[in-house]
């Protein structure tokens, strides 16, 4: 289910994991949602993705978030179903791709559509495995142990980087998925009651784009003035794509007096999160006990750090985790956030679904202003 609008009253929030019956929580809060159900297409889902990517080449953050129980349907929305060959470009329109092939091919139409500044697209995948962080582009086994574990540190722009993280550019929606589907026959999965093929990590696929921007206000009025009308910024008024995209063509500056080019980076976060799990359900044992245990406190610390910024503390845990630490850019950052949550409609997973909504309502209630366009940084030219 994703919330694409609606009201939300609560007057008792209850705690992830409480055990609180479906009566008890319908008397604690009323709930109206607009969303999707089963019978409806992976391109329905991926009309209210598509928007953000608008904003993403109009220089905005963004990050698509996926979250719920074992076996809910979260893969499978956001990758569409499983294949040993990866999935096939350009899409089939009944195709069931999930939201990332999709946001490849949309990405890179865009860009087509603006070649006077085609940016420079790389990508970067990582997994947090039993609350260890682990570069999908750099492995070289499936064996979680044969990664070289990394650590979330934050930049001098303030932004949450990983350390020597590999990133590769790209240039077609093609080599993007060839990179995904690399990354994914590496991601940590073990067999449980629930799932045949769970997936026992986090899965977080970064797509930056560094872009070349006019240098001042001065500038950027300069290069306005050289676009039709729908493409400035006062044309942008209207809801018409075509016009939030002409307005990401501003000509880069030519001559700068400083000696400088200005960079525009901005950030798309596409976050498979691991599926929260009822020990006594799924059956699992030894090994993946423990990431069953790693996963759920993981999730119940990012379930936190909304509650956190809800009630506008002002300290937010973003340390409890290192899923969380990395994600703090997109929690409590200046960045466009969307959350997909996936439940089941089974009796016998009642507890993960309330606990689902109640991490929903969460989300949903945390207010944190309209973000901002990334301004541009000085960087010399090579």
């Amino acid at each position: 289910m994703t919330w694409t609008s609606g009201q939300l009253q609560c007057e008792k929030q209850a705690r992830p994991g409480s055990g609180l019956s479906a009566s008890s929580i319908n008397a604690a809060f009323s709930l109206c949602l607009s969303g999707f159900m089963v019978q409806q297409s992976q391109s329905a889902v991926f009309g209210d993705v598509c928007p953000l990517l608008t904003s993403l080449l109009d220089r905005y953050n963004v990050c698509v978030m996926a979250y719920g129980q074992t076996g809910s349907g979260k893969s499978y929305t956001v990758l569409g179903r499983h294949s040993d060959d990866g999935p096939v470009l350009p899409l089939d329109l009944q195709s069931d791709l999930g939201i990332i092939p999709r946001v490849a091919e949309e990405l890179f139409r865009l860009i087509s559509e603006n070649t006077s500044r085609s940016p420079k697209v790389e990508v970067s995948i990582v997994e947090v495995y039993n609350n260890d962080i682990f570069d999908l582009l750099a492995k070289d086994s499936i064996a979680a142990v044969s990664g070289v574990k990394h650590e979330v540190m934050t930049a001098k722009d303030g932004r949450t980087e990983v350390v020597l993280l590999a990133s590769e550019a790209v240039g077609s929606a093609s080599k993007l998925m060839e990179l995904v589907h690399g990354g994914l026959q590496l991601r940590a999965k073990h067999p449980t009651l629930v799932h045949a093929d769970s997936s026992r990590s986090h899965l977080i696929i970064t797509v930056t784009l560094t872009t070349a921007s006019c240098s001042d206000s001065t500038a950027d009025q300069a290069c306005s003035a050289t676009l039709p009308r729908e493409q400035t910024e006062a044309g942008r008024a209207g809801r018409s794509r075509r016009a939030s995209q002409g307005a990401l063509a501003p000509q880069l500056v030519p001559g700068n007096p400083a000696g400088h080019e200005e960079q525009v980076q901005a950030r798309l976060q596409l976050v498979d999160l691991a599926g929260s799990e009822c020990i006594g359900v799924s059956g699992v044992t030894g090994l993946a006990l423990r990431e069953t245990g790693c996963i759920n406190r993981s999730l119940a610390a990012l379930a936190d750090v909304l509650g956190a910024l809800l009630e506008h503390r002002s300290h937010v845990p973003y340390w409890n985790s290192r899923l969380t630490h990395l994600l703090q850019d997109c929690l409590g950052g200046d960045v466009k956030l969307l959350v997909i949550l996936c439940i089941s409609p089974s009796q016998r997973h009642l507890a993960q679904t309330l606990q689902g909504l109640g991490f929903g309502i969460r989300a949903r209630q945390v207010q944190r202003g309209p973000a901002r366009k990334k301004p541009p940084g000085k960087r010399r030219p090579d």
